[in-house]
């Protein structure tokens, strides 16, 4: 692993489809951008922030987040989610994330990352994975 530079900053960026929306995991909801798909783009920013960084071999892993989702984002409107590392100790790193839709900021807060061998984290979860 190289250093990783405070400050080194990341985004991901798509557009509200079907899939990402709060009434697939209940209908009852309104058909805006859920939370669970914002949390999936700010970890995609914080690991696009660190990707250069990784050596051959190397991945990473969510290990927490908490986040305010503020804002409701309507299908197809393009949402924008940023990354910057704000901590690092050793091998587990802290962003401070952000997103976005055309019109406002619709989230914000703090996610933690682990960088790791992917062969050796392939291993330990193994077991889970087969039964």
């Amino acid at each position: 692993m190289k250093d990783i530079p405070l400050g080194a900053k990341g985004s991901f960026t798509l557009t509200v489809g079907p899939e990402h929306l709060a009434n697939r995991i209940d209908p009852m909801l309104a058909a805006v951008f859920s939370t669970p798909s914002m949390v999936s783009a700010m970890e995609m920013a914080a690991f696009n922030a660190i990707k250069p960084y990784l050596d051959a071999g190397e991945s990473s892993v969510g290990g927490g987040i908490e986040v305010r989702h503020v804002a409701a984002t309507p299908p197809g409107h393009r949402v924008r989610a940023e990354a910057e590392v704000v901590k690092v100790e050793g091998r587990r790193l802290e962003f401070k994330v952000r997103a976005f839709d055309e019109v406002e900021e619709i989230g914000s807060g703090v996610h933690h990352r682990a960088i790791v061998n992917a062969a050796k984290f392939e291993e330990r979860v193994k077991p889970k994975l087969k039964g």
